[in-house]
């Protein structure tokens, strides 16, 4: 019986050096919460900012918004510096997770991981500006919420299955978001603050109590 228990056991450890080298599995469930919270004080701060803004009333509608060069880089840096602090609060909690497990966290899965999440968020970014040139601004939420989406889905090949699943939520968010773009702030914090958190606490619950 003893025996059987051993092989079970090095079957168990085999499994597991097999997965860690094909994905990476110490993303942290605090991460997502981290990147959700830092998400709805962005939204808070972008709101206050909207609010000041004649174009917010027009936010059920599809005619072209008109923002000045001004307005338009302050949205631009509100954005950049709320999408700084996740990643670094995301990062923070990642790394604190990897060196607690004793793992390497640059491994060929995690490089993996990261070059399958780059390349449709860069894509995104290119569009997002695109449809900037364009005059569509209202149509930049459900864009990003679709490319990011896209990105986790992408990135979800090498590591845990549940990014992929709130990847699929994102991309479905994003394409509801394109039926409403005026309300596109408010996608945005169901996308990238709601649902984080959700999903950081699951992750948290499953893996690392």
């Amino acid at each position: 019986m003893s025996e059987i228990k051993k092989r079970i056991e090095d079957l168990a450890h085999v499994r597991s050096l097999m997965e860690e080298s094909t994905r990476f599995v110490s993303l942290s469930g605090l991460s997502g919460v981290g990147v959700g919270v830092t998400a709805l004080i962005g939204a808070a701060i972008g709101y206050q900012y909207l609010n000041q803004m004649a174009w917010w009333t027009m936010r059920n509608s599809y005619e072209p918004v008109s923002l000045t060069e001004k307005e338009w880089y302050t949205l631009v840096g509100i954005a950049l510096s709320i999408l700084a602090a996740a990643i670094l609060v995301a990062a923070f909690f990642t790394i604190r997770n990897t060196r607690k497990q004793g793992k390497n966290i640059w491994t060929r899965a995690g490089q993996r991981m990261v070059i399958n999440l780059m390349v449709p968020l860069a894509a995104g970014g290119i569009f997002c500006l695109q449809l900037k040139m364009a005059g569509e601004l209202i149509m930049i939420a459900p864009a990003t919420l679709l490319f990011y989406g896209l990105a986790l889905v992408n990135a979800g090949k090498y590591t845990l299955r549940e990014v992929r699943l709130l990847g699929l939520s994102e991309i479905a968010l994003g394409l509801l978001a394109g039926f409403w773009p005026g309300n596109g702030l408010l996608f945005w914090v169901v996308g990238f603050g709601v649902l984080h958190i959700a999903y950081g606490l699951y992750m948290y619950v499953r893996y690392e109590r």
